[in-house]
């Protein structure tokens, strides 16, 4: 890598708007973002000609599952083949979540980090998966702070599957309690995971055990019922509350309806809750299995419009993808007998930059929004904006050079997940990114790698947000 690069004459999109800026970098951070920079770097200055197209900054993914066991099965990309794929379609950190189950806190870090250590192609943080916590809040407030301290600065907490990760509701307020003293973020999987086993159980009682039974199963309302439990203890706690994968507009009813009551709600979304539909799991279509389910057009359109405003900041991917082989083979290895046993999750992590953007072709979404959704707000909400997330002097020179007018097709013989299959296949989306950069260096180009060292990516720690005594 030379000592300085020059990205010159492209439109720069940040909270302002846009505008045409050069962008100089310098031992990969950003040293100057103006018009017409006149830079005498000599030999050592390397230039590259934006062309006109979109500067923004590299896409912050804050929600995937590389190398995550479920069962007999593990999700198709780890963090080499993730990080890859997340240059490729412009993000230049990920957050993962550490934990598979019940395995101690420590335990679990540690085994994320030997996962990571020597493959990521891109920056990365973890968040916690948090199973159990002291009784004495004390004690677990001194484990968030030791978190905190590790550069791990938000846990999540399932109300959903009870078998192997759900919470009650004395842990999620001791967490909430611990949250609002330490500034670690706590993140929920909402849906009322009682109620879901017994509506599972009458499905499966009833004789539906394929895919088709899920969404009925798995309905919006123990989302929303979910978010308005969480909603109130965070409430009582004083504390912020950070929705994972919004999937339904009575979940985000109720997110709305927290917020106007003065509680602290966060919320994002996924792509497949914006593109995709329950018709596929209704044709008992195993690849498009995930958990919130896919959804119905009511849901869709209401997803698109909260981003608009805001209301939910947040696209993020859940990117947890597995072959269609694992599929068949299901979480025991001998294949499934009925839906709870089929390994549940969907890639998003190359195509989401470029899927959001489709929000903005078609005027649902301003570039402004397009890259708060995608890089800003994420950057915020998780203690990466003093590194991450936006184009300015002092911060990574993590940028992407978004090319508006390209065209891609979202097959997966065109994507670089390990994944067999895309749920976008057949899709042809318009922008794709024709350069990423991470910390100043070109990590692809044209949607292809370029110098793909495992290992380069570096571990974030991440600040912690506010305090109370």
């Amino acid at each position: 890598m030379t000592s300085d690069l020059l990205v010159r004459g492209g439109t720069v999109v940040g909270p302002a708007g846009a505008r045409r800026a050069d962008v100089l970098v310098r031992a990969g951070a950003i040293v100057a973002v103006e018009p017409d920079l006149a830079v005498d770097g000599g030999s050592d200055l390397e230039v590259v000609d934006a062309g006109g197209a979109y500067v923004v900054p590299g896409g912050v993914d804050v929600h995937t599952h590389f190398a995550l066991p479920v069962g007999a099965v593990t999700s198709a990309d780890d963090f080499e083949s993730g990080t890859l794929a997340a240059a490729c379609g412009g993000t230049t950190c990920v957050v993962d979540f550490a934990g598979a189950g019940r395995e101690p806190w420590r335990e679990a870090l540690a085994t994320w980090h030997d996962r990571a250590r020597g493959r990521a192609v891109v920056d990365y943080g973890f968040h916690l998966t948090v199973t159990e916590l002291p009784d004495d809040l004390e004690v677990a407030t001194a484990r968030f702070a030791e978190l905190a301290e590790r550069g791990v600065t938000s846990v999540k907490l399932y109300l959903a599957y009870p078998d192997r990760l759900m919470v009650d509701d004395d842990t999620l307020g001791r967490a909430l309690a611990a949250s609002r003293r330490t500034g670690v973020r706590v993140c929920v999987h909402a849906e009322d995971g009682a109620r879901v086993e017994a509506l599972v159980g009458e499905a499966i009682a009833a004789g539906r055990t394929g895919p088709e039974a899920i969404p009925a199963a798995r309905p919006p309302t123990v989302e929303a019922e979910s978010i308005r439990r969480a909603a109130a203890l965070a409430g009582a706690a004083g504390a912020g509350l950070y929705v994972v994968h919004l999937s339904s507009a009575e979940g985000l009813e109720a997110v709305r309806a927290a917020r106007a009551a003065g509680v602290d709600v966060h919320a994002e979304t996924c792509p497949h809750y914006l593109y995709l539909d329950q018709s596929h799991l209704e044709a008992g279509e195993q690849d498009f299995v995930c958990a919130p389910p896919l959804r119905g057009a009511d849901d869709r359109e209401a997803l698109w419009g909260a981003l608009a405003p805001g209301d939910v900041e947040v696209v993020a991917t859940d990117h947890c993808p597995f072959t269609i082989e694992d599929r068949r083979r299901g979480t025991g290895g001998t294949g499934w007998e009925n839906f709870t046993q089929i390994p549940g999750g969907l890639s998003g992590v190359e195509t989401r930059l470029s899927l959001v953007y489709q929000g903005v072709v078609s005027g649902r979404l301003s570039l402004e929004r397009w890259v708060d959704a995608t890089a800003g707000a994420p950057a915020r909400l998780f203690g990466l904006d003093g590194a991450k997330g936006a184009i300015r002097p002092g911060l990574d020179a993590d940028l992407v050079v978004f090319d508006p007018g390209a065209t891609r097709s979202l097959d997966a013989s065109g994507l670089h997940s390990r994944c067999d299959h895309s749920p976008y296949a057949g899709r042809v989306v318009t922008g794709w990114p024709a350069l990423t950069l991470s910390r100043g260096e070109v990590v692809a180009a044209d949607g292809e790698p370029v110098d793909p060292r495992p290992g380069r990516g570096r571990f974030v720690r991440r600040s912690r947000g506010p305090t109370a005594a």
